[in-house]
């Protein structure tokens, strides 16, 4: 092990930050998505529910804002990732990065739209339920794509 990937090096601390960034960006990922948002819809009233995991999907949207800059600023600082790896492992950050904005400005937003316009009743009970169906269905495959790209980051970055 060189001197710039050494535990103790700010090398070996930058690539234990990385990881730990992407570990952490992931893992939001992962327990929202598949944990708390399922959960949600499992023992609460739908409208209900719905309030809860768009509250929490915009936190997740800040969270995966701040670990795409933490990451782009510690990939710009390691020595101890070649430019090939290191230009790739950006690039994933990128492409995560993307999949949260679309769903944080542009789905998110006009679902919201959707729930308001529908009432008090809710959107399943509306005629923008189809509507609302599709853009939901969007927004579950770039989770989806957004938390596969987590699971692929986290490899190389290992």
């Amino acid at each position: 092990m060189s001197d710039a990937a050494s535990p103790l090096s700010a090398g070996g601390r930058i690539a234990k930050a990385r990881l730990l960034t992407a570990v952490l960006w992931a893992g939001s990922l992962w327990s929202l998505g598949y944990i708390a948002a399922p959960a949600a819809f499992a023992v609460l009233e739908s409208v209900q529910a719905g309030k809860l995991v768009s509250l929490l999907l915009t936190r997740q949207a800040w969270i995966s804002i701040a670990c795409a800059l933490l990451l782009l600023v510690l990939l710009r600082f390691s020595r101890d990732l070649a430019p090939a790896p290191r230009r790739f492992a950006a690039l994933l950050v990128l492409a995560m990065l993307a999949c949260a904005l679309v769903i944080f400005v542009g789905l998110q937003p006009a679902m919201a739209h959707l729930r308001e316009l529908a009432g008090e009743g809710g959107v399943r009970a509306s005629p923008y339920w189809t509507q609302f169906a599709v853009m939901h269905g969007v927004s579950q495959v770039f989770h989806m794509m957004q938390s596969l790209l987590g699971a692929w980051l986290v490899l190389r970055l290992r």
